[in-house]
């Protein structure tokens, strides 16, 4: 048969060749070394912990090395799209720092001069491929009737699965495959005049029982069993499916290295088979393992319906986007807390990410290790950017909030800047969720006492001691004048101001200065622990704590 003519036949609209699409996408210019990768997202969910995980991997890959890396979205099943996918897809890569240097933007935009970067903008250029294929005789059209296209929609394909008999038949779609493989041009012909769709299959040279040496970057070395299946490389209309569209576009857009997990390794043998059918030079490969997380005692892979999966739940709960990226940094490689603790103040891009330190059998995902996490990055972070972090939060999630914060930026920083810096910053909350309640007894309209004076202490002595402290209340006292203030009134009620002399004879006094300092707190927090007491009083300033302590005495 004239397969020049079947390709003319199937392919009438499609003048051009490979070698003109070649010409439109030239080599890429890059340093030796210099690795090529991409984000591949299908917009047919919302982004998820999975797909951020291998993103910051080809970023680190790509931008380590002086390469390139870019988005592609791969929208060939529209079926599937959920609508603001793709969009929300750009802006979590954007809010969580993952920088791509050319791909698609929002609002059908993109950048770049390899583009389309959207998979369903390309179809003339996999459909040019297609047509060489078929005219190589390394692919062949399967032809569907009016009648039976209308037999499939109808058939419930789960109970035909279910009640097929797979052990008297194993081989019955691939011997109807091979009928299908011998079609003639006149058989073609006719069925094109009929206006029956098709689908294009590759012409299989396979033998299943025998296999293919291949290297992976972290599984390392891997025998790799030949496909002999006739998949399909275009839906009856005209679009790829995942396989072809990957193996065209990955060669045009000159990736070097895919990162993706390792449920795709049994397509592998599909994407050898073809490389080497198009004359493509194959990519380097890295399947990597899938995130686990505990659940009992056992682990079990994490899903996307599993609570962390969700990345959208990490923004609303305010996980800053470098607490999330230093986390991933913990489970890419196992040396990164090491090289934090010895690099505290660079930033986690500098941190000299390796394929070689990734796990081949998973890493665990644990809540309780992020929040550690985050709450390490914000310790590191200036009272100005976590005033800025929690703002630009708040103005999304908890707009009243927000309002109180940008009515005095002064004041709020002041409140966020107690313990920051020095070798033991404090690490009060690990995600802007948790700052409203933290500084809300600085605010009156947000003060609600949580803890209540302990009835130990006798009612006229919790009342002198107000009334006391009150009356020598210097706001401009420093933090030695203040204790000071605050031991002469402990000895003046019977209180010991030596913790010292207390602990050997606390029979001798009604508490400690340690308690005059916890009633004070109460008074004026509303709660038993809080940054330095000092500090605290002068940025609520002298009229506000004066009032709390007086409205202290009369409830008690």
């Amino acid at each position: 048969m004239d397969y020049n003519k079947l390709a003319e036949l199937l392919f009438p609209h499609i003048t051009g060749s490979p070698e003109d699409i070649e010409a439109r996408f030239p080599r890429r210019n890059l340093p030796e070394g210099a690795k090529v990768t991409r984000i591949a997202p299908s917009p047919t969910g919302f982004m998820h912990f999975g797909t951020l995980f291998p993103a910051r991997i080809a970023e680190r890959l790509a931008h380590q090395s002086d390469g390139v890396f870019y988005l592609r979205i791969e929208d060939t099943d529209s079926k599937r799209e959920v609508k603001g996918a793709e969009k929300d897809i750009i802006e979590t890569l954007a809010y969580y720092q993952i920088h791509f240097d050319e791909g698609a933007l929002a609002d059908e935009k993109e950048f770049g001069i390899y583009g389309p970067y959207r998979q369903s903008q390309r179809g003339e250029i996999y459909q040019t491929f297609a047509k060489q294929l078929v005219r190589e005789r390394k692919a062949y059209p399967c032809f569907t009737t009016e009648e039976e296209l209308e037999a499939l929609h109808a058939t419930d394909k789960k109970a035909e699965i279910k009640n097929k008999d797979w052990h008297n038949n194993p081989d019955t779609e691939k011997e109807e495959i091979k009928k299908l493989r011998n079609i003639t041009y006149e058989e073609a012909e006719e069925q094109i005049k009929k206006g029956n769709p098709f689908v294009l299959r590759i012409l299989s040279d396979g033998d299943n029982e025998k296999k293919t040496p291949f290297v992976d970057l972290i599984k390392g070395k891997l025998e790799v069993p030949e496909n002999d299946e006739d998949f399909v490389l275009l839906k009856s209309d005209g679009i790829p499916t995942y396989h072809f569209a990957h193996a065209v576009d990955d060669h045009l857009m000159g990736t070097t290295h895919v990162i993706r997990g390792e449920e795709w390794l049994p397509s592998l043998a599909k994407h050898i088979m073809l490389f080497r059918y198009l004359n493509f030079k194959l990519p380097k490969y890295m399947h990597i393992a899938q995130l686990m997380k505990m659940e009992g005692n056992s682990k079990k892979k994490l899903s996307k319906r599993d609570n962390g999966a969700a990345v959208s739940d990490y923004r609303e709960n305010g996980y800053p986007p470098v607490s999330v990226n230093e986390y991933v940094m913990t489970l890419l490689n196992s040396n990164f807390e090491e090289w934090r603790m010895a690099n505290p103040d660079k930033s986690y891009l500098d941190f000299p990410f390796s394929i070689k330190k990734m796990s081949t059998s998973g890493a665990l995902f644990d809540f309780d290790k992020l929040n550690d996490v985050s709450k390490n990055a914000i310790s590191r972070m200036t009272a100005d950017e976590v005033y800025e972090g929690v703002t630009e939060w708040a103005d999304e999630y908890d707009k009243d909030f927000a309002e109180l914060l940008e009515t005095n930026p002064e004041y709020a920083k002041r409140i966020l800047a107690m313990g920051r810096g020095g070798k033991k910053p404090r690490k009060d909350f690990a995600v802007w969720k948790d700052v409203k309640p933290y500084m809300s007894y600085f605010y009156d309209s947000l003060f609600e006492a949580e803890a209540e004076i302990p009835t130990q202490f006798a009612r006229e002595d919790v009342k002198n001691i107000f009334t006391e402290f009150a009356a020598n209340y210097d706001e401009n006292d420093d933090n030695g004048v203040w204790f000071d203030k605050v031991k002469a009134i402990s000895e003046k009620y019977g209180f010991a101001s030596d913790m010292k002399e207390y602990k050997a004879n606390p029979e001798n006094f009604k508490g400690s200065v340690a308690d005059v300092s916890m009633l004070l707190r109460i008074a004026v927090t509303g709660r038993t622990n809080s940054p330095d007491m000092h500090e605290i009083m002068r940025i609520l300033g002298k009229e506000r704590v004066l009032s709390r302590l007086e409205k202290a005495a009369n409830a008690f």
